[in-house]
Order: C-alpha cells, then sequence, then structure tokens
C-alpha cells in the first residue's frame, strides 16, 4: 500500500474543506417533500393547486377555471438581495409560467410582478408569445425588457435548467439557460430605467424597485413544474 506523506494528507483535506464549502454555499428552497418554505402571495399557506410527487413541485390548475381566476401565485418566506438562484422547470404544452425575484408583499401591490422582474417560462414551439419580435417574451427572457440571444429552450414535457444571477454590488444580472447565457441585463441606474420605459412597466409603481425581496413562482393558468430549486447569497 502506498503510504500518504504529511503533504498528501493536507492537500486531501484542504479540498475536501472546499468542496463542503461550496456544498454549504447551497440553501435548498425545495425539499422535495412538502411545501414548507412557500406561500400563497399576499396570503397563508398553499392552494390545492400545488402538489409534491417524486421530489416535484406541481401547479396543476383547476378544470374549468376562466382565465383571471388565479391569483395561485406563490412566493418564498425568506426574502434575498444579491444570489444566484439555479432551478429546473417543466412546461405543459403551449404553456406560460414564470419566476419573479424582488418581489414585494403588500395589500398595495396585488400580484407578484407588479413589483418581481420576471424571467419567463414558455413552451417555445406553442405559444404565441414566442413569435413575437421582438423575442421579449420567449422563454428566459427578462419579461418584455430583454430578449435572448439564443433559442436553446428544450419542448414542452422536458426539463429546462435555469440560473438566474441577480447581483446588487456590481449592478449586474444574467440568466443561463440550459448552460447557454441568453440574458444580460442592469438591475438600476439609467441602464435599467431604459429597459423599464421601453416596456410595460413605464410609470408602474414599486416596478422593479426593491433590491431586496421574495423569489416567486407564476400561477399562468397552465401547468408548470419545478425541481431542484436552491439559491446561493451572494
Amino acid at each position: 500500500m502506498k503510504k500518504l506523506t504529511l503533504l498528501s494528507l493536507m492537500a486531501i483535506f484542504t479540498f475536501s474543506q472546499v468542496q463542503a464549502q461550496e456544498n454549504s454555499e447551497w440553501t435548498s428552497l425545495f425539499d422535495g417533500k412538502t411545501m414548507n418554505g412557500w406561500h400563497q402571495y399576499n396570503g397563508e399557506g398553499v392552494g390545492p393547486e400545488w402538489s409534491v410527487t417524486d421530489g416535484v413541485m406541481t401547479f396543476q390548475p383547476k378544470e374549468n377555471r376562466k382565465w383571471g381566476d388565479g391569483g395561485k401565485n406563490i412566493v418564498t418566506d425568506r426574502e434575498f438581495t444579491s444570489f444566484v438562484l439555479s432551478l429546473e422547470w417543466k412546461i405543459s404544452e403551449a404553456g406560460n409560467s414564470g419566476i419573479f425575484w424582488g418581489v414585494k408583499e403588500s395589500e398595495e401591490y396585488g400580484e407578484p410582478y407588479v413589483t418581481g422582474p420576471e424571467i419567463q417560462i414558455l413552451d417555445n414551439e406553442r405559444h404565441p408569445d414566442a413569435k413575437a419580435n421582438p423575442k421579449f417574451h420567449q422563454a428566459g427572457a427578462l419579461y418584455d425588457l430583454v430578449q435572448p440571444t439564443a433559442d436553446v429552450c428544450k419542448p414542452a414535457g422536458e426539463w429546462n435548467h435555469v440560473l438566474l444571477t441577480v447581483n446588487h454590488t456590481t449592478n449586474s444580472g444574467s440568466v443561463q439557460l440550459n448552460g447557454t447565457e441568453i440574458v444580460t441585463f442592469p438591475l438600476s441606474g439609467e441602464g435599467w430605467e431604459a429597459l423599464v420605459n421601453n416596456s410595460k412597466f413605464k410609470g408602474w409603481k414599486g416596478f422593479g424597485e426593491f433590491k431586496t425581496g421574495k423569489i416567486g413562482l407564476q400561477d399562468h393558468d397552465d401547468r408548470v413544474s419545478f425541481r431542484n430549486i436552491k439559491i446561493k447569497e451572494l
């Protein structure tokens, strides 16, 4: 048997420390078994439309509900400022959903999207929003603000991995979809104001103004699933 020198042992110990530190930087936002850590926006608990099976969180709208009967958006119990959010999503055919950040809960704001910018979730093959140009509503877009540089979205029914970075220290945000960076954007200042002023959000009180807020998942009347949701604070 090969003997380990003191130097080798120290190297192994150091590598183990680094690995442990890297792993500990990530905090799970979904335990794969319950909806603990999440609640309905401006409410308590989570409605029956949300369920958990085999490590997957799924939103399934009730049958025969009318458009606009939603309001089952959920947000994290905790607030975050600068972070990297990692999760996987799977959308139904012709489906639409989204991921919010910087969400502020208040009766003044009726929905998460009033304050929280959105990363679009979409079936790019079938949903008409994906066909508009500029592609501000395509999967991975900073909704209505920045279009993706490429369409790397997998088809409906398949898992897509998104990595959202929000760093207020460097005033920078980015979206990676399935390993490709497709969106970058500022978070404040003249650059951000220019984006907002050229979007549907112009004049919206509170939109994108909160550096600290909650992560949200959208009820857009379509079935959508999430898994492996974790966050690394910066």
